[in-house]
């Protein structure tokens, strides 16, 4: 995901790592207000509906940033109508109060939408009132996964890896208690050797312990040149929920890069999907564009149709 490409009045997910440092105190007021206490537990929240065999398919709700920002009961209502399953929420949700993701969760119920998961900034997969706060909301919600979107941009040596990965374990520990798991989004960089050894994914995979997600963005991974694959059996059951994003050569000017729709890419759909069922865990599937050469509704009309086509024949 491109934070470039992200209007003002709704931040990126990278955008949101300078932005969360402010939110703490604010977050004990409303807490300790509405709930009494920051240990809200899983059995507290509304049952959300288990995740089927068959992986349910999803948006990322980046694809459509424009339009959330705009109205999101009418994106939600757009999104179930063309037959999409799950919605992933990105770094701005975390702003909401109590009262108003209560409300999103009704909406939710109404329109059959589920939300699995949500991609957060550093602060929300750090013990406190943040991480306090980042649960109650997906536990109204009913999420199950928060995803670090991105990490701090610090975060550049190997041994900087290394001591985010011993964070993200801890997160591991904290979020079991209610029900929560915890989990990490790639980009294009984290495909590329470190300090002249591993690479980012690699030391990720290796330094998290096996119940850590490792939410998988298929076209960052296309666009390195790394095997999709290899990866995907590397990790096998790490990969809960997959990124579907598609890659071509090319410039913007051109349409190409992340701007082509998804199956419109060079990535080898067929045999990843299989690799993920198989092995990788997948449990639910999620479009995601950075935007195309259409607006964004029909970008994802297109890209979900396309998605339907492809499991028809499989």
């Amino acid at each position: 995901m491109s934070p470039d490409n992200a209007p003002e009045t709704l931040p990126s997910r990278r955008r949101f790592l300078q932005l969360s440092a402010a939110v703490p105190a604010a977050i004990a007021a409303q807490s300790l207000v509405s709930t009494g206490t920051l240990t809200a537990r899983a059995d507290d929240a509304p049952t959300s509906t288990p995740i089927s065999k068959k992986r349910p398919i999803g948006i990322e709700l980046y694809s459509v940033r424009g339009e959330l920002a705009k109205d999101l009961p009418n994106t939600l209502r757009t999104i179930a109508k063309m037959g999409y399953e799950v919605v992933e929420f990105f770094s701005p949700y975390f702003g909401w109060t109590f009262p108003y993701a209560k409300d999103v969760r009704a909406q939710l119920d109404d329109l059959g939408l589920r939300c699995f998961s949500t991609h957060n900034g550093f602060e929300s997969l750090l013990p406190g009132e943040t991480m306090s706060h980042a649960v109650e909301l997906n536990q109204i919600l009913g999420s199950r996964h928060i995803i670090m979107g991105s990490a701090p941009r610090t975060t550049k040596s190997a041994d900087d890896w290394k001591r985010l990965c011993d964070h993200l374990t801890t997160a591991v520990e904290e979020l079991k208690p209610h029900g929560l798991s915890a989990g990490f989004h790639n980009h294009h960089m984290e495909w590329l050797p470190i300090d002249g050894g591993e690479r980012v994914m690699d030391i990720l995979a290796a330094n998290t312990p096996k119940e850590f997600i490792l939410q998988f963005d298929v076209g960052t991974c296309i666009e390195a040149g790394a095997d999709p694959i290899a990866w995907i059996n590397a990790n096998p059951g790490r990969i809960k929920s997959v990124h579907l994003k598609d890659w071509a050569p090319g410039d913007k000017g051109s349409e190409k890069g992340y701007r082509v729709l998804f199956g419109e890419g060079v990535a080898p759909w067929k045999e990843i999907i299989a690799a993920l069922e198989s092995t990788g865990g997948v449990e639910f599937y999620l479009i995601e564009q950075e935007g195309s050469r259409f607006p964004e509704f029909e970008t994802a009309e297109k890209c979900l149709a396309t998605w339907k086509t492809l499991r028809a024949a499989s």
